[in-house]
């Protein structure tokens, strides 16, 4: 193994990878950065011009002493939202099957940051669906902050007993992935009874004739 497992957790996230390749000796999976945090912040980024433009004309024309040298925080607001937004758009995380070289590549990479872990298919005893409890850190309502609550995680886990989250998300989405990941792999898929019985009983029943 190369790499870290630690590096490639996530607190909460559904991190929703999709096929880009797939074919018997080849599966790549892709997910693009948290597109909707990141739209949000160049959609205020965009709205807030409106206001920083004139702002930064008037700054360079009289300075801080000035009418404007009050608002001076828009601009640099301005700025804080695009540079966030361009952050979260770079964020990039890759799972790579190869049956050809027998190894699992998984990739993080950001605007600052690049981490890749290497797997030999003889070190993964299995792939396994289950239950992560993530916890919440906020209070709403007055509720107590850090509850837990279960989100289905698919995960790889080696002879050393180690682990790696692969991606967490839907019962049935993360079942599908579960296979082509364990096909490629040759390795069992093993599913977590509690979630063995939620998937049986979600699964549309049908009459006989």
């Amino acid at each position: 193994m190369i790499g870290d497992p630690t590096q490639f957790e996530a607190i909460g996230n559904r991190l929703g990878f999709r096929v880009v390749e797939e074919s018997p000796d080849k599966l790549k999976l892709h997910w693009q950065g948290p597109r909707f945090p990141a739209f949000l912040c160049l959609g205020i980024a965009l709205l807030l011009l409106v206001v920083s433009v004139p702002i930064v004309q008037a700054l360079l024309l009289r300075g801080f002493v000035g009418p404007a040298g009050s608002l001076w925080y828009f601009p640099l607001m301005n700025l804080v939202l695009f540079g966030i937004a361009f952050l979260l758009l770079t964020q990039r995380r890759t799972i790579e099957v190869n049956s050809t070289s027998g190894e699992l590549t998984l990739r993080r990479l950001s605007l600052y940051r690049s981490t890749v872990l290497k797997v030999s298919f003889d070190e993964i005893k299995h792939v396994t669906l289950s239950n992560d409890e993530v916890y919440s850190g906020f209070a709403i309502g007055g509720s107590t902050a850090a509850q837990s609550f279960p989100i289905p995680a698919l995960r790889l886990v080696f002879s050393d007993s180690e682990n790696v989250l692969l991606d967490r998300g839907s019962l049935r989405r993360l079942t599908d992935l579960g296979k082509l990941v364990s096909e490629r792999v040759v390795k069992p898929l093993e599913v977590a009874p509690l979630l063995q019985s939620s998937a049986s009983t979600n699964s549309p029943q049908t009459e006989p004739a």
